[in-house]
């Protein structure tokens, strides 16, 4: 006989039909959160160590900004000190104090220009150390990242090795009985679950009140939903209700104690005036 559509279901069949899809998906919730903080843990570690690295290639650019900084001004200093080679030649071949005056300028101009390159290559080459540990440092805290994230992946590996078969399997079953719901009612259902802080889009009555909630339900109310006519929700937290019945759920009803008879206290009590006026 083929399965009924999500159309032709009868109030009573949709309301067994969401309840065992909540069952169903509390059980997957159930088994996601045996993962605990761990995903959460993963991915952060995981940014952590992108972050390292993106500032692991800056701290390389910067000393390798430096070095070509370096390269330059010894290569100014090269130049500078050619210069000045050739401006002492000229001063040996010089004919009035004018020519010698400003060959010697020009030799004192590029001194201090050697002077300042020398200058600018020691604070390079300061720079570049500074870099260098920080750069070392950043590694050291990446290789911790790492292995902190390499212990957690295989952590929550191992985890998710256990649960993964019957998650797959309580998934299966989920998308059999969303199946069978109609379209609607099932976005319905989803609204008020993701809502929800505990993932229950429909409880059952329990003690005369909302199982999601716990407020009081009115006997006419819960009358309506034992009859199963039509879909009922919670008026405080707007979750759906169904009887206990129905959800397949025993509920005790509680026992009151009979209160103990006084007649016998009485009697033992005479019996010790009794002993007593003898004695």
């Amino acid at each position: 006989m083929a399965k009924k559509e999500a159309t032709e279901l009868t109030v009573e069949e949709k309301l067994k039909t969401l309840y065992q899809l909540q069952t169903t998906l509390t059980a997957i919730d159930e088994k996601r959160a045996l993962r605990g903080e761990l995903p959460l843990e993963v991915g952060d570690l995981e940014d952590e160590i992108a972050g390292l690295n993106t500032r692991a290639e800056k701290i390389n650019a910067d000393i390798a900004e430096f070095q070509q900084a370096v390269t330059q001004k010894k290569g100014e200093i090269n130049e500078a000190q050619a210069s000045i080679e050739r401006y002492q030649a000229q001063l040996e071949q010089v004919k009035n104090n004018r020519e010698y005056d400003m060959l010697s300028k020009e030799i004192e101009f590029q001194s201090l220009e050697v002077e300042l390159c020398n200058k600018k290559i020691k604070e390079a080459l300061d720079k570049v150390e500074e870099k260098k540990k920080e750069l070392a440092k950043n590694q050291e805290i990446i290789n911790d990242r790492q292995e902190d994230l390499t212990h957690k992946k295989a952590e929550l590996d191992s985890i998710m090795q256990e649960t993964r078969a019957e998650e797959e399997e309580l998934k299966a079953k989920a998308q059999d009985l969303e199946a069978k719901i109609e379209p609607r009612l099932l976005a319905s259902f989803k609204r008020i679950r993701k809502n929800a802080r505990n993932g229950l889009g429909i409880v059952y009555v329990q003690r005369d009140a909302c199982g999601g909630c716990f407020n009081k339900i009115p006997p006419q109310r819960q009358l309506d939903i034992k009859m199963h006519k039509k879909i009922i929700v919670c008026e405080y937290c707007g979750r759906i209700l169904i009887d206990p019945e129905l959800a397949g759920v025993k509920t005790e009803t509680p026992v009151e104690e009979k209160p103990k008879r006084r007649r016998v206290v009485r009697k033992a009590k005479a019996a010790s005036d009794d002993d007593a006026a003898e004695a």
